[in-house]
């Protein structure tokens, strides 16, 4: 039986949601108007992987929640491109991408562990309860 609980007891989630936070902080400061579409896939990339994390933690399986745990991270390598075009473009400041990029490497290290963890669940048959991925 599949139970996840609470979605923002999931350290994962709770990074990815700063990780959005400061994102649309940093794309906030993009002003010029032929940036604007670079802004806007900067917000929306970011955003959409604390989302896919909570629309994820409410399936039914173990397998679903995988498979939105693997949209998010699609959208965390988006993200770390938007990031260094913005960059290389000079939209943003290069220290601003540095440490944005490595809250995107550790979101994306810990998605890729929680995958991991989801699929030997999978395989023992066994459930996993919220308490026993509180530490993805």
């Amino acid at each position: 039986m599949w139970v996840m609980g609470d979605f923002k007891k999931l350290l994962v989630w709770q990074k990815a949601h700063t990780m959005a936070l400061n994102a649309h902080s940093i794309a906030s400061r993009i002003r010029w108007s032929h940036y604007s579409s670079l802004r806007s896939q900067i917000i929306r990339s970011a955003m959409s992987v604390p989302a896919n994390i909570v629309e994820g933690a409410s399936e039914q399986t173990a397998k679903e929640f995988s498979r939105f745990l693997r949209i998010a991270l699609n959208s965390t390598t988006e993200l770390e491109y938007h990031l260094i075009a913005a960059r290389d473009l000079r939209a943003v400041r290069g220290s601003d991408t540095l440490t944005l990029m490595s809250q995107v490497i550790e979101v994306r290290k810990m998605l890729y562990g929680l995958r991991r963890y989801l699929a030997s669940q999978s395989r023992d048959g066994d459930g996993i309860s919220s308490k026993e991925t509180k530490q993805a």
